[in-house]
């Protein structure tokens, strides 16, 4: 794997584990994440999984985390 950096095309972190959530709809649309060397996270969308991919350092990905565990973003929600 080259570099990562924000807007890759996620088939180019070939030794990415993808990961999506057990609460994905049963198409399948769900975002999925995976861990990359170095403590990066790779965010794709299961329905493009060939196409951009945005890296995020382990500080962002866990204050989004904490603000979703407490409810910051419920409102983006369609079941709010």
């Amino acid at each position: 794997m080259h570099h990562a950096y924000n807007g890759m095309a996620a088939a180019e972190l070939t030794d990415a584990a993808w990961q999506k959530s057990g609460f994905s709809n049963s198409q399948g649309t769900c975002v999925e994440f995976a861990k990359l060397p170095g403590g990066q996270v790779a965010v794709r969308n299961s329905r493009f999984p060939e196409g951009p991919a945005l890296v995020y350092t382990p500080a962002e990905i866990e204050a989004m985390l904490l603000g979703i565990k407490a409810g910051e973003f419920d409102h983006l929600s369609a079941a709010s």
